[in-house]
């Protein structure tokens, strides 16, 4: 079990949002779990864990400088498939998929989403 009841990230176009995120988590075996209240979309396995919403005080939406939510990937080809559906549905590179130094085995890709907030997946595997 995670130490996280849910991450939310702000966005300024629900149905943009929607179109990246869909794509992009889909490799990773995260689903669309449909709208959050009035106020965006929740995404995970069986409930939502990664709320995406309008910023409930009215201001836009603004990237976290030196934030990142990553996504565990069930083997390598899941993250590359991540970042290249990411690409195509919007996002921009913040990290092309490769080994990562930083823990034996680590291999992940980096995406910013349409609204600059960085995510990234990643699996821990020798192969795939």
């Amino acid at each position: 079990m995670g130490i996280f009841t849910h991450i939310c990230i702000g966005t300024n176009d629900l149905d943009r949002a929607r179109r990246f995120y869909d794509a992009a988590l889909a490799p990773l075996g995260i689903d669309n779990l449909g709208d959050f209240l009035d106020q965006g979309l929740g995404y995970g396995r069986r409930v939502a864990e990664l709320l995406i919403l309008r910023p409930l005080d009215g201001a836009p939406a603004k990237a976290a400088n030196g934030a990142t939510v990553s996504f565990k990937a069930p083997s390598r080809a899941a993250v590359r498939a991540f970042y290249a559906a990411g690409l195509a549905a919007g996002g921009s590179d913040a990290g092309a998929p490769g080994p990562r130094g930083a823990v034996e085995h680590a291999y992940g890709a980096y995406l910013l989403d349409p609204d600059g907030n960085k995510i990234c997946a990643y699996c821990f595997t020798e192969q795939g």
